[in-house]
């Protein structure tokens, strides 16, 4: 019984992560690609301002010879709308399916919570650890707009802080957990909270800084608006996420008690 539970709240989760990831998408394609667009654009206009003094020194009598432009494998076309809807619907549907096994593990165990509030809690929390802790120390930058020698660096620095986060996540639930029966669950709520808190503090401390994630002459109100956008996808597919999920469970859970129930009555000795 428990494991087909389980089965069923993953095949549920993942489909409320493919309903999420087709908010999101809308939210990524309406905010979020315009500012795209216009940091490729800088980035463009930079690039031809750095080669037109150095094409008028080379070859003879002033002629550079014509550098041949990369093909693109994805036209910026396809990528905005096809690839980036694949991107943000594959991403709704995994972490949905990680969520709802992580819902599975904190039902019952986080406290008394119904089917939809341990949802929107489990949903909170992933949010927080899986991208706003990790966001606050790396924020996200549109392309073409930092060293290119750097991205194997920041990349590997970006999910070492998701992983750190996930982990200080936890043991900060496994803390409250132990402090509740001397502290209730409100004081160890709030103690587990503010340790993790300081241990976040300390991982940013230790960790270095993205100097050169975003070249200084790139615009700041453009940076600005692409990060907004960023942090509102994000929102949106864990909020989505949540609603869709904890509706679905609801249902699922409360059908498979009432069908032991009906069960236990049936299996019952009769009395008198």
């Amino acid at each position: 019984m428990y494991a087909s539970t389980v089965r069923g709240l993953l095949v549920r989760g993942m489909l409320a992560g493919l309903i999420a990831g087709l908010f999101a998408f809308a939210v990524a394609y309406v905010v979020g690609e315009p500012p795209v667009r216009d940091s490729i654009a800088v980035e463009e206009a930079a690039a031809a301002q750095e080669a037109a003094p150095a094409s008028g020194h080379a070859g003879h009598g002033g002629e550079a010879p014509a550098e041949e432009e990369e093909e693109e494998l994805v036209s910026r076309p396809v990528q905005s709308t096809a690839g980036l809807a694949t991107g943000v619907l594959v991403y709704g549907v995994a972490l949905g399916g990680i969520a709802s096994l992580a819902f599975s593990f904190a039902l019952g165990r986080v406290g008394r919570f119904s089917p939809r509030a341990t949802a929107a809690l489990t949903a909170a929390g992933a949010f927080a650890t899986v991208y706003l802790v990790p966001f606050l120390k790396y924020p996200a930058t549109p392309p073409a707009v930092g060293n290119p020698d750097t991205i194997g660096q920041r990349t590997t620095l970006f999910f070492l802080m998701i992983l750190l986060s996930v982990l200080l996540g936890v043991g900060a639930i496994v803390l409250g957990r132990r402090l509740a029966p001397r502290l209730g669950n409100w004081n160890a709520t709030l103690a587990a909270g503010a340790g993790f808190v300081v241990a976040t503090a300390v991982a940013f401390t230790v960790l270095p800084a993205n100097d050169d994630a975003v070249k200084p002459e790139f615009p700041a109100a453009l940076l600005w608006e692409f990060r907004l956008a960023s942090l509102a996808v994000q929102l949106v597919l864990w909020v989505v996420f949540a609603v869709v999920f904890g509706l679905l469970a609801q249902r699922l859970l409360a059908t498979r008690t009432d069908g032991a129930d009906v069960t236990s009555r049936q299996e019952a000795p009769a009395v008198g």
